[in-house]
Parts: C-alpha cells; structure tokens; sequence
C-alpha cells in the first residue's frame, strides 16, 4: 500500500460497510469525523481508530488525514467534498458525486486547482468481475455489443420520513439506486445520446420507480430499471452479435457471471471470492493513483462523474424531479 492515512466524514450505514472493508483490506484508517461528538466516539471505538472529531472542520483539518471518504447523503456532498478540497485533502466521494452536475462541475474545478484527487466512490466499477467483464470485451469474444440491459430493485420503505422518500435528502430511487445501472450503461457503451425516461412517483414527490432508454453513439441501446417499493431480479446483461455476458443478482456487487455463444454454448463462468463487501477496491485504487502521481481514475474519470450527471439531470427533467435546494 501506499501508506496514506484515511479519514472518514459521516458515521451512518455506508460509513460502516466502507470502514469494515478498509480494516478487511489493511488500510490506514486514522480519523472519524462526525456532527456529534458521541457518534464520532462510538465509531472509532467500533472500528478501533485513533481519533474522533466532534465536527467535519476539525476532521478536515486533522494534519495526519491525506484522503477523507464523504460518507454524507447526497445533498451534502458538494458542500463537504469542497470543504475537503480546500484544506488540501483527496476525496473519495460516495455516489452519487453530487446533488447535480453543478455541484461536480464545482468539486471538479476546486479540485484541479489544488491538484487532488476527487474521485466518485462508484465501487462496483472497481469491482474483480467487473474488471474482467472489460477485459472480455476489450477482447472482442462478444462481437458488436448491441444492448445493455440492467435493473436496481428493492423494497425498501414507504416511510415518508425515510431517507429514499425525502426529496431534501435527495430521496428517490433514481440518486441512490439509478446511479449503479446507468452509470453501467455508460461504462460500457459510453455517453447516451439520446436519454428518454419515465417514472412513478410517490406520495412525498420522490421517485419510486424510474426507467429509463439510452441511445448511444455505436447505435446500441441500454434500458434500466430502478426502484424502491418492489424487489427484482437486480441482474444485468450485455449482448453482442457473437456472445452475451448475464451477470448474476446482486450485478453491482461482487458476483458471478457466465458468458454465453450464440449458439448457447458457455465461454466462460467467473466466480467472485473476496473478503468484506467489496468497497476496499475502490480505495485501494484511490491509493494507487495517487502513489502514481496522478489525480484522476482510469475506470472512472471525475469528468465521466460529471457528465452522467448531467444524464441524471436530463432524466429528473423528463420525470419533473427536482429537489428542494433547486428551487
């Protein structure tokens, strides 16, 4: 490893799944930074780190933190990434990058003017199987790839006050669970060139289910579907003229795979076997990058986070989503 010494900014659920990877994969994990003092100590007691900060400006400004995981809901992600920034720490942002891509075009220029990392925390593009998926593909086994079919599905909750169904938090199925089958969409056939979506909406105004039908620039085409009241199949799929790849449930997270012929006969079964839930990757490649000398992800380049989204923008006007700190 590279040596650098983590923070953590936020103490709720993916702070904890983010925090138990680390220890998993051996990373130097220093500091906890929390709004309340207690939930800071309680953290750092769980996973045995050295220092817990009262407050996200005393974690930002802890001398011995190089990178610091934005572990906040969407809305605050901007806000905290840039308060990062700026006090001359990378980031790993957790995904969504941001509220909007105003917000990343923000994160973006604050952090090219200090020379830093400010990385989307899209894990699952990271991911073993989804390393070798591309290495698949780059080979040419699936000839022409002509679709691109994914869904995110789960039955989460109709409590108005929970955080999938509270628009201030950036609620809706499309930010927390749209984001991993269309930024899959974009990982393999790249921008869409033309975006249609729809949705259903529930009774608070989030999303709670949305669809969506990307063109893109080889003419292939990738469908998605995301929601939050009805658990599916949660399994994806790429189609070429010679081969198609069926990625098994649950796709975005370490997984199995088959690669099928036209003709039906298998190519090849890959079996995912890792330790922890398999948010250590991305970190790892966040260290690598950085111990390279560089400030942006080969698999997800911060512009990449940018434009889609601008794609998830484009789909919240068609649905008429906005969130209220838009307004």
């Amino acid at each position: 490893m590279t040596g650098l010494r983590w923070g953590i900014l936020a103490t709720g659920g993916i702070a904890h799944n983010f925090a138990s990877d680390l220890r998993t994969a051996g990373l130097d994990l220093q500091a906890v930074g929390s709004r309340r003092a207690e939930a800071a100590r309680a953290f750092a007691d769980e996973f045995t780190i050295p220092r817990a900060h009262a407050s996200y400006e005393d974690l930002v400004a802890d001398p011995e933190i190089d990178i610091l995981y934005i572990a906040t809901p969407h809305p605050m992600h901007a806000e905290n990434a840039l308060l990062a920034l700026e006090h001359g720490k990378h980031v790993l942002i957790e995904k969504p990058i941001t509220l909007n891509a105003a917000e990343a075009m923000a994160v973006r220029e604050k952090a090219r003017s200090k020379g830093l990392l400010a990385m989307e925390a899209m894990w699952t593009r990271y991911l073993p199987h989804m390393v070798r998926i591309h290495e698949i593909i780059a080979a040419g086994t699936l000839g022409e790839i002509r679709a691109v079919l994914a869904d995110h599905t789960q039955r989460i909750s109709t409590d108005p006050a929970h955080r999938l169904n509270a628009l201030e938090l950036g609620g809706g199925a499309l930010l927390d669970l749209g984001i991993y089958p269309v930024s899959f969409a974009w990982d393999i056939l790249g921008a869409p060139a033309t975006v249609t979506a729809a949705a259903r909406m529930g009774e608070t105004g989030a999303d709670t289910e949305v669809a969506t039908i990307f063109t893109h620039a080889s003419g292939a085409i990738s469908t998605s579907l995301s929601a939050s009241r009805s658990a599916g199949p949660n399994t994806a799929h790429v189609v070429g003229t010679d081969a198609r790849i069926d990625i098994d449930r649950v796709w975005y997270t370490p997984t199995s795979f088959r690669v099928t012929g036209a003709d039906g006969t298998v190519i090849e079964e890959f079996v995912s076997d890792i330790e922890g839930r398999g948010m250590q990757f991305q970190a790892i490649a966040a260290e690598e990058i950085i111990a390279a000398g560089r400030t942006d992800s080969d698999r997800l380049p911060l512009d990449e986070s940018v434009a889609i989204m601008e794609t998830l923008d484009e789909v919240r006007s068609q649905i008429g989503l906005r969130y209220p700190q838009e307004h």
